[in-house]
Protein backbone atom coordinates (compact mmCIF):
# COMPACT_ATOMS: atom_id res chain seq x y z
CA UNK A 1 0.00 0.00 0.00
CA UNK A 2 1.29 3.19 -1.18
CA UNK A 3 0.79 5.13 2.53
CA UNK A 4 1.91 8.43 1.12
CA UNK A 5 -0.53 8.87 -1.26
CA UNK A 6 -3.75 10.24 -0.56
CA UNK A 7 -6.62 11.20 -2.86
CA UNK A 8 -8.99 14.24 -2.56
CA UNK A 9 -12.24 14.05 -4.45
CA UNK A 10 -13.77 17.78 -4.97
CA UNK A 11 -17.13 17.32 -6.10
CA UNK A 12 -18.32 13.38 -5.14
CA UNK A 13 -20.82 12.67 -8.41
CA UNK A 14 -21.08 9.85 -10.51
CA UNK A 15 -17.54 9.97 -12.00
CA UNK A 16 -16.13 10.28 -8.48
CA UNK A 17 -18.06 7.65 -6.91
CA UNK A 18 -17.25 5.07 -9.96
CA UNK A 19 -14.29 5.62 -9.45
CA UNK A 20 -13.33 5.52 -5.90
CA UNK A 21 -13.31 1.86 -5.30
CA UNK A 22 -10.78 1.63 -7.85
CA UNK A 23 -8.41 4.29 -5.94
CA UNK A 24 -9.04 2.21 -2.45
CA UNK A 25 -7.91 -0.85 -4.48
CA UNK A 26 -4.96 1.37 -5.53
CA UNK A 27 -4.30 2.12 -2.02
CA UNK A 28 -5.41 5.53 -1.89
CA UNK A 29 -7.24 6.48 1.35
CA UNK A 30 -10.07 8.85 0.26
CA UNK A 31 -11.38 12.27 1.26
CA UNK A 32 -14.30 13.68 -0.45
CA UNK A 33 -15.78 16.93 0.02
CA UNK A 34 -19.94 17.24 0.15
CA UNK A 35 -22.52 20.55 0.93
CA UNK A 36 -24.75 17.83 3.54
CA UNK A 37 -24.62 15.16 6.47
CA UNK A 38 -27.17 13.39 4.48
CA UNK A 39 -24.74 12.75 1.32
CA UNK A 40 -21.55 12.41 4.26
CA UNK A 41 -23.38 9.04 4.73
CA UNK A 42 -23.72 7.31 1.47
CA UNK A 43 -19.90 8.80 1.31
CA UNK A 44 -18.67 6.73 4.81
CA UNK A 45 -20.52 3.88 2.83
CA UNK A 46 -18.01 4.36 0.22
CA UNK A 47 -14.90 4.21 2.33
CA UNK A 48 -14.75 7.86 1.64
CA UNK A 49 -14.34 10.52 4.58
CA UNK A 50 -16.60 13.49 3.98
CA UNK A 51 -15.36 16.80 4.01
CA UNK A 52 -18.71 18.62 4.73
CA UNK A 53 -19.39 21.94 2.97
CA UNK A 54 -15.05 23.26 3.93
CA UNK A 55 -14.32 26.71 4.45
CA UNK A 56 -11.33 28.02 2.69
CA UNK A 57 -8.81 27.43 5.51
CA UNK A 58 -9.87 23.89 5.64
CA UNK A 59 -10.54 23.40 1.64
CA UNK A 60 -7.07 24.36 1.38
CA UNK A 61 -5.58 21.99 4.23
CA UNK A 62 -7.10 19.04 2.37
CA UNK A 63 -5.85 19.90 -1.37
CA UNK A 64 -2.57 20.37 0.68
CA UNK A 65 -2.35 17.12 2.28
CA UNK A 66 -3.60 15.39 -0.86
CA UNK A 67 -1.18 13.79 -3.30
CA UNK A 68 -3.98 13.21 -5.86
CA UNK A 69 -7.17 15.54 -6.45
CA UNK A 70 -10.00 14.95 -8.74
CA UNK A 71 -12.03 17.72 -9.81
CA UNK A 72 -15.80 17.50 -10.45
CA UNK A 73 -17.23 20.29 -9.45
CA UNK A 74 -19.00 22.40 -12.43
CA UNK A 75 -18.81 25.47 -12.39
CA UNK A 76 -21.68 27.80 -12.00
CA UNK A 77 -22.79 31.73 -13.44
CA UNK A 78 -20.16 33.37 -11.62
CA UNK A 79 -17.10 30.55 -12.67
CA UNK A 80 -15.51 28.10 -11.06
CA UNK A 81 -16.66 28.07 -7.16
CA UNK A 82 -13.82 25.90 -5.49
CA UNK A 83 -10.94 28.45 -7.65
CA UNK A 84 -12.46 31.49 -6.77
CA UNK A 85 -12.54 30.08 -2.48
CA UNK A 86 -8.60 28.98 -2.97
CA UNK A 87 -7.24 31.18 -4.87
CA UNK A 88 -3.19 29.78 -5.79
CA UNK A 89 -2.36 28.01 -3.02
CA UNK A 90 1.03 26.37 -2.72
CA UNK A 91 0.45 22.37 -2.81
CA UNK A 92 3.62 20.52 -2.35
CA UNK A 93 2.67 17.31 -2.16
CA UNK A 94 0.68 17.72 -5.53
CA UNK A 95 1.51 14.73 -7.85
CA UNK A 96 -1.46 14.85 -10.35
CA UNK A 97 -4.65 16.89 -10.23
CA UNK A 98 -7.76 15.67 -12.68
CA UNK A 99 -10.35 18.07 -14.10
CA UNK A 100 -13.53 16.64 -15.61
CA UNK A 101 -14.81 18.88 -18.47
CA UNK A 102 -16.67 18.59 -21.37
CA UNK A 103 -16.39 17.78 -25.13
CA UNK A 104 -18.83 20.81 -25.18
CA UNK A 105 -15.41 23.35 -25.16
CA UNK A 106 -15.20 21.79 -29.05
CA UNK A 107 -18.67 23.69 -30.27
CA UNK A 108 -20.23 22.94 -32.78
CA UNK A 109 -18.65 21.13 -35.64
CA UNK A 110 -21.71 20.74 -37.86
CA UNK A 111 -20.75 16.84 -37.29
CA UNK A 112 -17.80 16.43 -38.31
CA UNK A 113 -15.20 14.94 -36.27
CA UNK A 114 -12.79 16.74 -33.17
CA UNK A 115 -10.02 15.78 -31.56
CA UNK A 116 -7.61 16.71 -29.09
CA UNK A 117 -5.96 19.18 -31.56
CA UNK A 118 -8.88 20.80 -32.39
CA UNK A 119 -9.02 24.12 -30.73
CA UNK A 120 -11.55 24.78 -28.49
CA UNK A 121 -14.61 26.91 -29.56
CA UNK A 122 -17.20 26.59 -26.83
CA UNK A 123 -20.58 28.24 -28.34
CA UNK A 124 -22.79 27.92 -25.08
CA UNK A 125 -22.41 29.79 -21.83
CA UNK A 126 -21.83 26.60 -19.71
CA UNK A 127 -19.02 25.68 -22.14
CA UNK A 128 -17.06 29.09 -22.42
CA UNK A 129 -16.91 28.40 -18.94
CA UNK A 130 -15.92 25.29 -18.38
CA UNK A 131 -13.42 25.96 -20.72
CA UNK A 132 -12.42 29.24 -18.76
CA UNK A 133 -12.45 26.55 -15.58
CA UNK A 134 -9.93 24.44 -17.41
CA UNK A 135 -7.31 27.35 -18.05
CA UNK A 136 -7.74 28.11 -14.12
CA UNK A 137 -6.72 24.78 -12.67
CA UNK A 138 -3.83 24.84 -15.50
CA UNK A 139 -2.87 27.82 -14.12
CA UNK A 140 -2.67 26.39 -10.67
CA UNK A 141 -0.43 23.26 -11.04
CA UNK A 142 1.79 22.19 -14.43
CA UNK A 143 0.20 18.87 -12.96
CA UNK A 144 -3.31 19.61 -13.72
CA UNK A 145 -4.52 16.92 -16.66
CA UNK A 146 -7.90 18.11 -18.40
CA UNK A 147 -10.51 15.16 -19.28
CA UNK A 148 -12.95 16.34 -21.68
CA UNK A 149 -15.97 14.18 -21.17
CA UNK A 150 -18.45 13.21 -23.61
CA UNK A 151 -21.93 12.17 -22.52
CA UNK A 152 -21.93 10.14 -19.58
CA UNK A 153 -23.80 7.22 -19.22
CA UNK A 154 -23.73 4.13 -17.08
CA UNK A 155 -25.42 1.70 -14.29
CA UNK A 156 -28.74 3.95 -12.78
CA UNK A 157 -28.07 7.07 -15.77
CA UNK A 158 -28.66 5.46 -18.81
CA UNK A 159 -31.47 5.53 -21.45
CA UNK A 160 -32.83 2.20 -20.06
CA UNK A 161 -33.28 4.20 -16.75
CA UNK A 162 -35.06 6.52 -18.41
CA UNK A 163 -37.75 4.03 -20.62
CA UNK A 164 -38.04 2.36 -17.21
CA UNK A 165 -39.05 6.12 -15.18
CA UNK A 166 -40.81 7.13 -18.40
CA UNK A 167 -38.57 9.98 -19.17
CA UNK A 168 -36.78 8.60 -22.30
CA UNK A 169 -37.39 10.79 -25.41
CA UNK A 170 -36.72 10.15 -28.94
CA UNK A 171 -35.97 13.90 -30.33
CA UNK A 172 -34.87 13.73 -33.93
CA UNK A 173 -32.73 16.94 -35.61
CA UNK A 174 -32.00 16.13 -39.18
CA UNK A 175 -28.01 15.48 -39.19
CA UNK A 176 -27.67 16.19 -35.32
CA UNK A 177 -25.38 13.09 -33.34
CA UNK A 178 -23.64 12.85 -29.97
CA UNK A 179 -20.99 11.36 -28.71
CA UNK A 180 -21.27 9.64 -25.32
CA UNK A 181 -18.34 7.45 -22.93
CA UNK A 182 -19.63 4.71 -19.95
CA UNK A 183 -18.80 5.89 -16.96
CA UNK A 184 -16.23 2.72 -16.21
CA UNK A 185 -14.31 3.20 -19.17
CA UNK A 186 -13.99 6.79 -17.73
CA UNK A 187 -12.64 5.89 -14.80
CA UNK A 188 -10.13 3.43 -16.46
CA UNK A 189 -8.60 6.39 -18.04
CA UNK A 190 -8.38 8.26 -14.89
CA UNK A 191 -6.54 5.67 -12.98
CA UNK A 192 -4.40 5.23 -16.41
CA UNK A 193 -3.31 8.45 -16.03
CA UNK A 194 -2.32 8.67 -12.67
CA UNK A 195 -0.10 5.30 -13.75
CA UNK A 196 1.54 7.98 -16.31
CA UNK A 197 1.61 11.66 -14.39
CA UNK A 198 4.14 12.73 -17.61
CA UNK A 199 1.44 12.21 -20.06
CA UNK A 200 -0.22 16.01 -20.37
CA UNK A 201 -3.32 15.75 -22.42
CA UNK A 202 -5.79 16.98 -22.80
CA UNK A 203 -7.79 13.86 -22.78
CA UNK A 204 -10.59 13.50 -25.18
CA UNK A 205 -13.19 10.47 -23.38
CA UNK A 206 -15.80 9.63 -25.71
CA UNK A 207 -16.05 6.24 -27.37
CA UNK A 208 -16.27 5.06 -31.20
CA UNK A 209 -19.29 5.28 -31.98
CA UNK A 210 -21.49 9.14 -31.92
CA UNK A 211 -25.11 8.23 -32.68
CA UNK A 212 -28.28 9.82 -32.43
CA UNK A 213 -29.80 10.34 -29.03
CA UNK A 214 -33.23 8.98 -30.82
CA UNK A 215 -31.18 5.81 -32.07
CA UNK A 216 -29.55 4.48 -28.37
CA UNK A 217 -33.74 4.95 -27.25
CA UNK A 218 -34.90 2.47 -29.73
CA UNK A 219 -31.65 0.27 -28.66
CA UNK A 220 -32.90 0.38 -25.16
CA UNK A 221 -36.12 -0.30 -26.34
CA UNK A 222 -35.45 -3.70 -27.92
CA UNK A 223 -33.46 -4.91 -25.37
CA UNK A 224 -36.49 -3.97 -22.91
CA UNK A 225 -38.82 -5.52 -25.07
CA UNK A 226 -40.87 -2.56 -24.96
CA UNK A 227 -42.22 0.30 -26.95
CA UNK A 228 -39.82 3.00 -27.91
CA UNK A 229 -41.05 6.60 -27.00
CA UNK A 230 -43.21 8.70 -30.12
CA UNK A 231 -40.20 10.68 -32.46
CA UNK A 232 -40.51 14.05 -31.85
CA UNK A 233 -39.07 16.92 -34.57
CA UNK A 234 -36.66 18.95 -32.33
CA UNK A 235 -38.06 22.15 -34.25
CA UNK A 236 -41.42 21.82 -32.72
CA UNK A 237 -41.13 19.63 -29.25
CA UNK A 238 -41.64 21.49 -25.90
CA UNK A 239 -38.30 21.15 -24.25
CA UNK A 240 -36.63 23.10 -21.72
CA UNK A 241 -33.78 25.37 -22.67
CA UNK A 242 -31.28 23.47 -21.48
CA UNK A 243 -32.36 20.49 -23.41
CA UNK A 244 -32.74 22.57 -26.22
CA UNK A 245 -28.63 24.08 -26.18
CA UNK A 246 -27.96 20.21 -25.85
CA UNK A 247 -28.88 19.80 -29.58
CA UNK A 248 -27.17 23.24 -30.68
CA UNK A 249 -24.28 21.98 -31.11
CA UNK A 250 -23.18 18.38 -33.73
CA UNK A 251 -19.88 16.68 -33.36
CA UNK A 252 -18.57 13.54 -33.02
CA UNK A 253 -16.02 13.04 -31.23
CA UNK A 254 -12.38 10.69 -31.54
CA UNK A 255 -10.80 9.90 -28.24
CA UNK A 256 -7.93 7.67 -30.14
CA UNK A 257 -5.40 9.52 -29.56
CA UNK A 258 -6.36 9.48 -25.69
CA UNK A 259 -6.69 6.10 -25.52
CA UNK A 260 -3.26 5.47 -27.74
CA UNK A 261 -1.58 7.76 -24.91
CA UNK A 262 -2.72 5.53 -21.85
CA UNK A 263 -2.38 2.56 -23.41
CA UNK A 264 -6.40 1.82 -22.44
CA UNK A 265 -8.95 0.01 -24.85
CA UNK A 266 -12.95 0.70 -24.05
CA UNK A 267 -14.59 -1.81 -22.44
CA UNK A 268 -17.31 -0.45 -23.88
CA UNK A 269 -16.69 0.91 -27.73
CA UNK A 270 -20.22 1.75 -28.84
CA UNK A 271 -23.53 2.33 -26.40
CA UNK A 272 -24.58 -1.13 -27.92
CA UNK A 273 -22.34 -2.71 -25.40
CA UNK A 274 -22.65 -0.03 -22.71
CA UNK A 275 -26.30 -1.19 -22.78
CA UNK A 276 -25.94 -5.08 -23.14
CA UNK A 277 -23.88 -5.03 -20.27
CA UNK A 278 -26.21 -3.01 -18.13
CA UNK A 279 -29.16 -4.80 -19.25
CA UNK A 280 -27.40 -7.71 -18.39
CA UNK A 281 -26.18 -6.78 -14.19
CA UNK A 282 -29.79 -5.88 -13.78
CA UNK A 283 -32.27 -9.24 -15.11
Amino acid sequence: MMDHRSALLLGCGYVAKATAPRLRAAGFPLTGTTRSEEKADRLRDLGITPLIDPDRERLIAALRAASHVLVSVPPGANGDPVLAQIGLPDLPRLEWLGYLSTTGVYGDAGGGWVDEDTPPQPAEDRSRRRLEAEQGWQALTDRTRIFRLAGIYGPGRSALDKLADGTARRIVKPGQVFSRVHVDDIATALMASIARPEIGGPFNLADAEPAPQADVVTHAAELLGVEPPPLEDYETAEMSGMLRSFYASSRRVSGERTRQELGIALAYPTYRDGLAAIYSAST
